[in-house]
């Protein structure tokens, strides 16, 4: 992928601008590759996001929209090489990435092992990523183009390789299961084990961690990450050691912030069966919402038990507590009212702005719905919930962030 001095000085001078307007300009830069600039330009600003340390330097390419949109971002490529540098054997040379894209994941993996190969079946994004990875001082990556399973067939054996297969039916449809994924790992699981010790499978925060968890029999680990609280993947660590059963099989539930930090809590589906988890139909003094990640992974009763928090009901998946508990892994808040649906209750939870960051747990009402009738706007610095209680009473919580955790 080779662009003119002309096109690399227009991108360097347009790098902030709007790149739709750029597109309407085009005639007046007869000697630039429009294209090609906007495609760098609009992937830059994307980086700056997603991938801020690359995005600070100059001479790496992006590749187009659709690609940059399904890579990775930096924070979850930083947490898989932690995956991998912490598993419990560390004596690890060579990595293979079988699906390379833009090759986020495969430069922070990288970083891990002495040599490492990144495969890719798109003959452009092979490209960028051998222009790329010198840039980043990557030189011990040897770029690949070729069919990952037909790389995989005849690869010599390695230490780890990463795979994250396709995520959509033919027709666009997103998937649930494993099998319905491109390359089916289900139906490689033999063949990877046969050329590496270790595995780390990236899917779809969609699929059905359940079903996953079935569909692949030598799973060791599982990693549900979030970032900011959105739900971005679903990892799987496969390894050809003691087979655990699907209910033995260690599930961490990970929320990455932009500050560098995360919150990680750890149980079993074992576990969560056999823990004690009270329901009450009182409110305490604070409110307690789980993380995305804890949502997805289904860890209700295990968050009862790790926090000593007490659950609203069975299926509301908010927790009260009197005391404050600054770690609970999820958004934190101090009730300052209930109250039921009548017009006189909800004007006084409402109050005189009538406006409010409304969420909707186990309640018979849309959040649109609910705001038509409390005649509601969106925002401010209250914060309703729509649920229901142990007792099946149906009720408003009204809260606000506390004053010594501002979220």
């Amino acid at each position: 992928m080779t662009l003119t001095e002309e096109t690399l000085r227009f991108i360097r001078e347009h790098r902030k601008d709007d790149v739709r307007s750029l597109a309407l300009q085009a005639r007046k830069y007869p000697t630039v590759d429009i294209p090609a600039a906007i495609t760098q330009i609009a992937g830059r600003q994307a980086a700056e996001k997603k991938v801020p340390t690359w995005a600070g330097r100059e001479g790496i390419l992006y590749p187009a929209h659709l690609s940059m949109e399904q890579c990775s971002s930096e924070a979850t490529a930083r947490y898989k090489a932690e995956v991998v540098l912490k598993s419990t054997d560390s004596d690890y040379e060579t990595f293979t990435d079988l699906t390379g894209g833009f090759g986020i994941d495969c430069a922070f993996l990288s970083a891990c092992f002495k040599r490492a190969t990144y495969v890719e079946r798109q003959e452009i994004l092979c490209e960028i990523a051998a222009h790329n990875f010198p840039f980043l001082g990557l030189e011990h990556i040897a770029v690949c183009h070729e069919d990952s399973i037909r790389y995989l067939q005849t690869m010599p054996p390695v230490d780890w390789i990463f795979i994250d297969p396709a995520r959509r039916d033919g027709h666009g449809g997103k998937t649930v299961a494993v099998s319905d994924c491109e390359p089916d790992v289900s139906s490689l699981e033999e063949t990877l084990l046969g050329k590496a010790r270790h595995v780390l499978v990236k899917l779809s925060p969609m699929l059905d961690l359940t079903l996953a968890l079935h569909d692949l029999k030598h799973v060791q680990a599982a990693h549900i990450v979030s970032v900011n609280n959105e739900c971005k993947e679903l990892l799987l660590v496969l390894e050809r050691t003691t087979d655990l059963s699907a209910d033995e099989i260690p599930i961490y539930c990970v929320n990455l912030t932009a500050s560098q930090t995360s919150s990680i809590i750890r149980f079993t589906r074992q576990q969560e069966k056999e823990y004690p988890c009270p329901y009450t139909s009182t409110l305490k003094t604070y409110l307690y919402e789980p993380n995305a990640s804890i949502l997805k992974a289904g860890a209700f009763r295990s968050i009862s038990h790790i926090y000593k928090v007490e659950k609203l009901h069975p299926n509301s998946h908010l927790y009260t507590s009197n005391e404050y508990i600054p770690d609970f892994p999820g958004r934190k808040f101090c009730i300052t009212g209930s109250g039921g649906l009548n017009k006189k209750e909800l004007q006084a939870l409402a109050g005189a702005e009538k406006k409010a960051n409304l969420t909707i747990r186990n309640f018979p009402a849309s959040v649109a719905e609910l705001r038509k009738r409390l005649k509601l706007a969106e925002g401010g610095d209250t914060y309703l919930f729509a649920t229901t209680l142990s007792d099946e009473r149906k009720l408003l919580i009204a809260c606000k962030p506390p004053t010594t955790d501002r979220l």
